[in-house]
């Protein structure tokens, strides 16, 4: 009996039923640049969304979801992962003072369920809409063997661009400069590793309800990742020049915050100018987490945090608040080695 490509463990058939499923969910994030459909060889953008700018800087942005995936295996549901997935990415570009242009995802399974890689596109071309980037390619790869049938990874790559002059570099951030903090959706896409020590992953588990959290367990931890484009271009409409931002990723206060800082130049958090999300009380508590550690790991509910110069704080709050997301005065700058007390 010939041997073909299906029983090695790839089915082409559902390659093909997985893109035609997901077109329809692509080309609601289509841009005026885009050139040509999906289906060839590399994606094309035309460079006019920058052409009139004085010096256009390219900048670039890749990421994955991390152990956050198993939680939609357990709860078999797979649509908003990939808003994680371009959260990582664009949000990063924004942090930077740029504008995402587009997107490419790239999925690898253990086997290709057409449904299922189609509600991950979903939640991909969603999070691209939020951003305003389009998808203009990915890459859905097989691996039998490799991975387990009923599993995924997900992982994504934007370009955005910036006019040199506007690029957001930490550089002029000097002591009483004010900080500022956008709120987060909860956990985003970090720390999950430890959320799954401190949590049984389990379906009941996470379909248990806490009162606190006002959902089940399973429906706070797999909030999508907030996308602060539109938060960030509002400030920049608003006229104000943002010093210094830091994306609060994996590193949580600690190690975020400083990237911004230039030498000799300290962030002081203050802990109680911002209610911190319940899930991470309950994170804490049951876990018996320290708080060194929890701001060490988690965004503790801000997902971003600004420098700004002290007149501009009641421009960017309102520009931010009009973009529809919360923030809050969180701190200010001091003389200092770089860093960030929490206090």
């Amino acid at each position: 009996m010939a041997l073909d490509y299906k029983q090695s463990g790839v089915d082409i058939e559902a390659g093909y039923k997985s893109v035609e499923l997901m077109k329809e969910y692509v080309k609601g994030t289509n841009r005026p640049e885009v050139l040509g459909g999906i289906g060839g060889f590399s994606g094309a953008f035309s460079a006019n969304a920058f052409k009139d700018m004085e010096e256009p800087i390219l900048l670039s942005g890749t990421d994955g979801v991390g152990t956050k995936i198993k939680l939609a295996f357990l709860l078999d549901k797979h649509d908003t992962i990939g808003i994680d997935a371009v959260a990582m990415c664009v949000n990063d570009v924004a942090c930077a003072g740029g504008e995402p242009l587009f997107f490419l995802d790239y999925i690898a399974c253990g086997k290709n369920y057409p449904e299922k890689i189609a509600a991950i596109v979903k939640g991909v071309a969603e999070g691209c809409k939020q951003s305003g980037c389009a998808l203009i390619g990915g890459e859905t790869a097989e691996h039998p063997g490799l991975m387990p049938e009923d599993e995924y990874d997900v992982a994504g790559f934007s370009v955005g661009v910036v006019d040199k002059k506007e690029l957001i570099t930490g550089e002029n951030i000097k002591p009483g400069d004010t900080l500022i903090g956008i709120a987060s959706s909860g956990v985003h896409s970090n720390g999950f590793s430890l959320v799954r020590k401190i949590f049984d992953m389990t379906k009941e588990s996470l379909d248990t309800y806490y009162d606190e959290l006002g959902t089940t367990l399973g429906e706070a931890l797999l909030a999508p990742t907030i996308i602060y484009v539109k938060a960030m271009k509002a400030i920049k409409d608003a006229g104000v020049k943002v010093k210094g931002c830091s994306h609060i990723t994996g590193g949580g206060f600690y190690e975020n915050i400083p990237r911004m800082l230039p030498e000799g130049v300290r962030a002081q958090v203050e802990k109680n100018s911002y209610e911190v999300p319940a899930i991470f009380k309950l994170m804490q508590k049951k876990g018996q987490v320290e708080d060194h550690m929890m701001y060490n790991t988690y965004n503790m509910g801000l997902g971003m945090v600004l420098a700004v110069d002290p007149a501009d704080v009641d421009k960017t709050m309102e520009a931010i608040k009009a973009a529809g997301q919360k923030a809050y005065v969180v701190g200010k700058t001091v003389a200092g080695e770089k860093g960030v007390d929490i206090c």
